[in-house]
């Protein structure tokens, strides 16, 4: 009694979903684009497939450098009676026959093939690879072996495998028989190598939004983290009573600057009082500046006769453009409205000796 055939095409989704299991680590529950992949599932033409058969191994002759004339001659006497059970359909009976040949001259690749073709015909397609497998380590050429495996791997719906069996044994030794297997073979692994590669894209496409995501998850955490800092600093600055007044010049409190002409306004102020006036440019999406402001913040404290001014660049822009910003952090040191130094990067020592430097 057949076996009913074996559902493949369940087969091939259940591949591509443990692949993607285990380059998630094992555990993780698929995306929906995993299950997209899956769902796109080949339609395969599996007719004539059947169940692996899960047989005992049947009995392999041991290779020898040497096998005498009168068991070579045995054993083409054990092959010639196991054509005649073929001739007349008696299966079994010719792999009995077959076996006691391969017993008796394990070194002939040809023996082993053709029990392969018998279990093939017997819908054993396990044992006829075994048999292939033995063939081809005697004869590396062997086309029958070749021929016998890629049906056999047909029968398994192992379609690229029995392609690539079936084309080299026909490139060895055409035949017609090759070539009708062929027309059922090519169709299926093209359709199969055709769903690898849409997998690999998509898998692709899956990893490029991945690593998309978490760019912008870096980038919105660094925004936080910066808006966090600037409103703890926000929080610690003195109110200035109005835009033209010298009392926000007051020590240890920073002054945030929104636009050149505010800018301007300040460093004014500073001109008029004789202080040292200390510009500093920075931006939200700069690591470094989230690094150096807590350092800024605390060197207003620590030197209260300068006037610490900080500017976003992409806030005051045309700030940034007066004072040709091209990097941040960007430090300049102002007296008298006139730039007498400038530091550029995250430098809290040398930032601090400019300071004492000019701060007089």
């Amino acid at each position: 009694m057949q076996n009913e055939p074996f559902n493949f095409t369940k087969s091939f989704a259940f591949f591509f979903q443990e692949l993607s299991r285990k380059e998630k680590g094992g555990d993780e529950h698929p995306d929906e684009l995993d299950e997209d992949i899956i769902e796109s599932d080949v339609e395969l033409d599996n007719t004539d497939t059947v169940e692996p058969d899960n047989d005992p191994p049947q009995q392999m002759g041991v290779y020898s450098g040497e096998v005498t004339e009168e068991n070579r001659d045995a054993a083409q006497t054990s092959k010639a009676k196991a054509l005649d059970a073929l001739s007349e359909g008696k299966l079994n009976e010719a792999i009995n026959h077959l076996t006691e040949a391969i017993l008796l001259n394990p070194n002939s690749a040809i023996l082993y093939a053709t029990r392969g073709s018998v279990f093939n015909k017997l819908k054993k397609p396990n044992a006829a690879i075994r048999d292939a497998d033995a063939a081809l380590k005697i004869n590396s050429d062997s086309a029958k072996a070749y021929k016998v495996r890629g049906m056999a791997r047909a029968m398994l719906g192992l379609w690229k495998e029995a392609a690539n069996d079936l084309h080299v044994a026909s490139t060895i030794d055409f035949d017609e028989e090759i070539a009708e297997i062929l027309k059922k073979v090519e169709p299926n692994a093209r359709k199969i190598e055709e769903h690898c590669r849409k997998y690999e894209r998509l898998r692709q496409e899956k990893k490029q939004r991945k690593i998309e995501r978490d760019r912008q998850c870096r980038q919105a955490e660094a925004k936080a983290a910066y808006e966090k800092d600037e409103k703890k600093e926000q929080q610690s600055q003195h109110k200035a009573s109005g835009p033209d007044s010298g009392s926000d010049l007051n020590g240890g409190k920073i002054i945030g600057i929104h636009s050149v002409s505010e800018l301007e306004t300040k460093l004014n102020a500073a001109s008029r009082a004789s202080r040292l006036a200390v510009l500093y440019f920075t931006a939200t999406w700069c690591g470094p500046c989230r690094f150096i402001s807590p350092v800024f913040t605390s060197l207003a404290e620590k030197y209260p006769k300068a006037a610490f001014l900080k500017a976003d660049i992409d806030e005051a822009r045309d700030a940034a453009s007066r004072w040709n910003v091209s990097s941040v952090p960007a430090f300049f040191f102002i007296k008298y409205g006139k730039e007498v130094d400038r530091v550029v990067g995250a430098d809290k020592n040398l930032l601090e000796k400019k300071i004492v430097q000019y701060a007089g």
